[in-house]
């Protein structure tokens, strides 16, 4: 069955449009999905590439080894796909799909460059962004001043872009 599927960068400068529910949801710690990520792992779900078309703007794209595209927005730096060279599929990035808390990874490569103190970090004491300072002057009054001049595209398409200022995050 054929699903519509969407997503894009921060800063809405790069849209796309899957007409399939993406597979394989994963999460990868090797090093160069550390790196494309400037974090502690990757996430992607992929399709074959006939069910994925850009909708607005052009994915930049870095050769990352033979195999390898990594494709980023040029403007936000947002990763966006993973490209096979060898295959027909094409991973997206699970954090720039819209729905992206419907994709649920289930499961993890690289565990050679896992992190060794992830699942310590991952129980630490938080908040919600804007409730408490952090210790950086993270405060309820600059947390709004953020919100009312936030740049960031919606998670939903738009008829033009850029986007207003969001109003929910």
């Amino acid at each position: 069955m054929l699903e519509e599927w969407a997503g894009g960068c921060q800063c809405g400068a790069v849209r796309y449009a899957l007409s399939a529910r993406p597979g394989n949801p994963c999460i990868c710690h090797c090093r160069m999905c550390q790196k494309q990520f400037g974090n502690f792992f990757g996430a992607f779900a992929d399709v074959d590439t006939a069910y994925f078309r850009l909708t607005r703007g052009e994915i930049t794209y870095f050769k990352s080894s033979d195999d390898a595209l990594r494709g980023f927005c040029r403007g936000c730096g947002t990763p966006i796909v993973y490209k096979f060279v060898s295959q027909p599929r094409i991973a997206v990035s699970i954090g720039s799909l819209d729905r992206h808390s419907e994709m649920k990874p289930e499961f993890q490569y690289g565990l050679e460059s896992r992190e060794p103190w992830l699942s310590e970090v991952l129980s630490l004491p938080g908040t919600k962004s804007g409730e408490s300072d952090n210790g950086v002057g993270d405060t309820p009054e600059r947390f709004e001043k953020i919100r009312l001049s936030c740049k960031q595209h919606p998670d939903h398409d738009t008829a033009f872009w850029p986007p207003k200022a969001c109003l929910k995050w």
